[in-house]
């Protein structure tokens, strides 16, 4: 079913047909792309509250500036839905996250007007000054940049990193900052209390807009009447708020803060900012969900809802007619608090992903313990460095994408000291509909070559719990070694979950079925394939031994020996890069002990995958079902063939 767009925004298939547009006009455009938003969303599922909040935003954005000519940079993609609707794509919108459809993601590769890819947070600041530093070096004074980041995203120590270094220039760089006081949840910590005393100071709001009116006037004048308006303007800010703007103190222009949702406004003072050199920054209060009551009552809820009528507000739910099995990032959940209620000495935290991690059932039983950080990837791994080392049993749960932001703080601040800490590593293998840049296919290479480090993966939730429970022990706490355990987006197998717990054995695998053709050798849920693959190969009298490997690092390296005596055939199957990855350390074993056998490797190949339903993904790798049985066929008759 395709969305008819309103009257206006039927006409808009670039940017210069909505400037062409009356100023008048925009509020209606408004309006259309918001519902238009609201009808696709509803039926094609996808991100939602965050777009609805920048609608104004991204309307005066692509009205005032020249884009694709100025550079905009969006931070993360969740926020750019309307951006991609005004640029060459409201027609094929609706393909948005479907495989071989649009990025959910601004991604250079698709439109003039994504300048730049975004999928993780923090990265527009630094971009867009890159930008605006390369048009001073080829002497282009009349490109403008602008970035456009959350007051969630604003928390990452790379946004900080790149407005320390734009005060220090004279590029003209834009910042526009998105407070919503969220991220995917709410935000938390001190810049959020800053951003609200700023937004709620009643003396300092009084007097900004007499100060912006000033400034609006500056052409009026000359350069030296600018200049005494930048001294007015910044003794107001700090006499008034009774302290350095934090903003003004890195040589940003600050202005604001001002109504997000209201356009004329924002037109006009994107108008006036066009004329005004140097770094600012402007503040815009929005609200997440805007224009859709129940996304702006649920902000979290309806971050991504997937499908829902939008009449009623209904969020559709598959319904079963027997049980289910949990997501595992639930399983995590309600484990942590399972053994935390029993080891007092237990921690929780997270970088800003409670409910996509469910930490927040933590948080909510336990809330002492149980600790959300902000953006914050490598403070995170730093912060459960610094518990660890007086004791504390931390559980750091970061996705394995973002765990690629904190990768020095792993080695440098955990493992070359020697501390326990606990990586529970959600979201490892293919994301889905996220895409490439949130696919966790690097984390089985990156984490087993770093020394003091325990890698592992369970088959299924019964063997999540367990490793958990391992990982909590004394046996290891008292050890010299972190404990990454990975684990993937979605459902797992196994709807009566809650087994009792069990010690895992450190570097110890399992045999799942004995054969004598070939061995296949598996790590972490995948090997549910295996299963299903070694069904079908035996109703063709091919009969395949199927080792689930738990970890790969230390590897079962007595499993491993008895398998090469055994098998001239082996299969290993990941949902991780084939480079450096388990299939890796497989051959690399059996090199080391002087094994032959022909070895194929199966899992992500050297190559950016798209965005598309994990099944699609596995398919196209070669590692679903199908594909794991096809390569055992291959190693067979290819045997056969030179053995007749």
């Amino acid at each position: 079913m395709l969305i008819t767009p309103g009257k206006l925004l039927a006409k808009i298939d670039t940017p210069d047909d909505l400037r062409n547009l009356s100023q008048t006009d925009l509020p209606q455009v408004c309006a259309e792309l918001r519902q238009f938003i609201v009808d696709n969303v509803s039926v094609y599922g996808g991100h939602f509250g965050a777009s609805l909040g920048v609608v104004e935003l991204t309307v005066a954005l692509h009205y005032v500036f020249n884009t694709p000519d100025d550079q905009l940079v969006w931070d993360v993609g969740h926020q750019a839905y309307g951006h991609k609707i005004l640029t060459g794509r409201r027609d094929i919108f609706h393909t948005n996250r479907f495989y071989k459809g649009l990025s959910g993601f601004p991604k250079r590769k698709e439109s003039p007007y994504d300048s730049f890819g975004v999928g993780h947070s923090s990265t527009s600041i630094s971009a867009a000054l890159g930008m605006a530093v390369a048009s001073q070096l080829q002497n282009n004074p009349k490109r403008h940049h602008i970035a456009v980041i959350g007051d969630g995203a604003m928390t990452a120590g790379l946004a900080f990193e790149g407005m320390n270094h734009a005060g220090s220039t004279e590029a003209d760089l834009l910042i526009i900052l998105n407070d919503n006081c969220m991220s995917i949840d709410p935000n938390v910590g001190a810049l959020r209390e800053y951003l609200t005393d700023i937004t709620t100071s009643p003396t300092y709001n009084k007097m900004k807009d007499e100060v912006w009116n000033l400034l609006g006037k500056m052409s009026n004048f000359g350069k030296s009447a600018q200049d005494i308006v930048s001294k007015i303007e910044t003794g107001l800010k700090a006499s008034l708020m009774h302290q350095s703007n934090l903003f003004e103190s890195l040589h940003l222009r600050y202005f604001g803060p001002i109504d997000g949702h209201d356009i004329d406004h924002l037109v006009s003072v994107m108008n006036d900012l066009k004329d005004i050199p140097g770094p600012k920054l402007l503040h815009c209060l929005t609200v997440k969900g805007k224009g859709y009551g129940p996304a702006e009552k649920d902000q979290t809820k309806w971050h991504a809802p997937g499908l829902f009528d939008k009449v009623t507000g209904e969020i559709k739910k598959k319904v079963y007619d027997k049980p289910q099995p949990p997501k595992y990032q639930d399983v995590f959940g309600h484990t942590l608090v399972e053994l935390a209620e029993v080891n007092e000495k237990i921690v929780g935290v997270t970088p800003a992903m409670p409910s996509g991690s469910s930490m927040n059932i933590m948080m909510k039983a336990i809330p002492d313990r149980a600790f959300d950080v902000g953006i914050a990837e490598q403070h995170a791994v730093t912060f459960s460095a610094g518990m660890a080392t007086q004791g504390q049993v931390v559980f750091c749960n970061i996705y394995s994408t973002f765990m690629q932001r904190a990768y020095d703080q792993v080695i440098h601040d955990v493992c070359i000291q020697e501390l326990p800490v606990i990586f529970c590593l959600d979201r490892a293998g293919f994301a889905g509909a996220d895409g490439p840049t949130h696919h966790g296919a690097y984390d089985l290479a990156f984490m087993r070559c770093v020394p003091n480090m325990i890698v592992a993966s369970p088959m299924n939730e019964k063997e999540l719990r367990n490793l958990m429970f391992t990982a909590q022990s004394d046996t290891i706490q008292k050890g010299t070694q972190a404990f990454t355990i990975r684990y993937p987006r979605g459902e797992g197998v196994m709807p009566n979950w809650r087994t009792p717990l069990e010690q895992v054995e450190i570097g110890k695998g399992r045999k799942i079925r004995d054969g004598k053709d070939v061995a296949i050798l598996t790590i972490g849920p995948i090997g549910n394939y295996a299963v299903k693959a070694c069904e079908l190969l035996e109703t063709e009298n091919i009969q395949p031994a199927h080792y689930d490997m738990r970890f790969v690092k230390p590897l079962d390296e007595a499993m491993l020996h008895e398998i090469f005596q055994r098998y001239d055939n082996v299969v290993t199957v990941e949902d991780g890069c084939l480079m450096g990855g388990f299939g890796s350390a497989v051959i690399e074993f059996m090199t080391d002990h002087g094994y032959v056998a022909r070895v194929k490797r199966l899992g992500i190949p050297d190559a950016v995958i798209e965005h598309g339903e994990q099944i699609d993904l596995h398919r196209e790798c070669g590692f679903d079902p199908q594909g794991i049985a096809d390569s055992v066929r291959e190693l067979i008759y290819t045997k056969r063939i030179v053995t007749a």
